[in-house]
């Protein structure tokens, strides 16, 4: 089997960005009331306010968590080249099943019966196993979904290795070209319009949204075919990413206030023929979510590749904090959420605020969780 790519500083980089920018989804979440957090502060904001979240988080949303499945799938085809199927599968659950079931058991819980006292107060045991009994727990998840469906996708990718073995040797190919993204982008168009037929925006399945499944898969298995041809870091430097990445910044904003001001949004703020159905606002949203996302990821990495390339000693340090920090940067955040509420200043002011403290403390926490007896190597 040929080698896994080399670890590249700049993968790293991105990896750590995007970490950072899901701590600034939740932040946002917490204050505009788009989307689903464990907080969210009132009063909620009118339109006015929520539209400027709603570009910003549906940007976020568009590209960064299925940047992550890319990545991830460049790197389990090495992997498990290296290990093997069964040990592959090993080492992914550890690093991935065993971080996600502490934050069911015991981090999830913490938040709802401690730190928000929901549903009883004061917590027993009885409510607690209650809890673990029921299938409550399952959906416990939290950020850790991305860590369950990760595990999933990197069982079936080695059950497809056990049972169709890759030949050895080099089997190098050349990143694809324009004409090969677009038709990958229309596709990811329909999947996605057709799986909100049945699951919209909005709804989930033990934690996990399927309306943004499609790329999250897409993205995984693209992945893996980059890691075994070895065109990662050709389509990073390629002239197609960058001019990808350039035209969503430009055209990205461009394309959502067309679709948002053809689908005719009322004063109330009703975005549900947005998010699923046989709608064309949900076709258009679909449509620029995809297209938009794929340019912002390719264009991404492009960046990273060109101007983050950098292995210092603090981008290390932040490398090798940043799962800790995604698995543990919910409770921060729940905590540091009350302290702030005396504080002047509406959304505008206490978005920037929590994400900057939630990643300060974030990144603190990581660092004395990874010093504990065992948590280092699943953290």
């Amino acid at each position: 089997m040929p080698p896994s790519p080399s670890r590249a500083a700049w993968v790293d980089n991105l990896r750590t960005a995007i970490v950072m920018l899901v701590v600034n989804m939740h932040a946002c979440v917490t204050y505009s009331h788009v989307g689903s957090w464990y907080v969210n502060e009132p009063p909620e904001p009118g339109l006015s306010v929520k539209l400027p979240f709603l570009y910003w988080q549906g940007h976020l949303q568009a590209f960064f968590m299925g940047l992550m499945f890319f990545l991830a799938g460049a790197f389990a085809h090495g992997a498990c080249a290296r290990r093997g199927p069964g040990g592959f599968v090993r080492e992914r659950l550890l690093r991935l099943g065993v971080p996600a079931v502490l934050y069911m058991v015991i981090l999830h819980p913490f938040m709802v019966y401690v730190l928000l006292r929901q549903p009883d107060w004061p917590p027993s045991s009885e409510l607690y196993l209650r809890y673990l009994t029921s299938t409550r727990v399952l959906s416990g998840s939290g950020p850790l979904w991305f860590a369950i469906a990760l595990l999933v996708f990197s069982a079936v990718f080695a059950a497809c290795r056990k049972l169709r073995p890759q030949p050895s040797g080099a089997d190098t190919k050349a990143a694809p070209q324009a004409v090969t993204v677009i038709a990958f982008g229309l596709l990811l168009v329909g999947t996605t319009f057709a799986i909100r037929l049945c699951w919209p925006i909005d709804t989930n399945f033990v934690n996990m949204q399927l309306c943004f499944f499609p790329q999250y898969i897409a993205a995984f298995a693209v992945g893996v075919y980059a890691g075994r041809h070895r065109w990662l870091d050709a389509l990073a430097s390629s002239r197609l990413a960058a001019i990808a990445g350039g035209l969503a910044l430009v055209g990205g904003p461009l394309l959502l206030t067309a679709v948002i001001a053809l689908g005719g949004v009322k004063e109330t703020g009703d975005f549900s023929p947005y998010k699923g159905g046989w709608h064309w606002p949900a076709l258009g949203l679909a449509a620029w979510e995809q297209l938009s996302g794929l340019g912002l990821g390719l264009g991404a990495m492009a960046l990273f590749r060109r101007r983050f390339n950098d292995d210092g000693p603090v981008a290390r340090w932040l490398s090798q904090h940043s799962f800790a920090v995604y698995a543990l940067h919910a409770p921060v955040l729940v905590t540091l959420t009350p302290l702030l509420r005396p504080l002047p200043g509406g959304p505008f002011v206490k978005v920037p605020l929590l994400t900057a403290l939630g990643l300060l403390a974030s990144y603190g926490v990581a660092w004395l969780a990874r010093r504990l007896p065992g948590l280092r190597n699943i953290l």
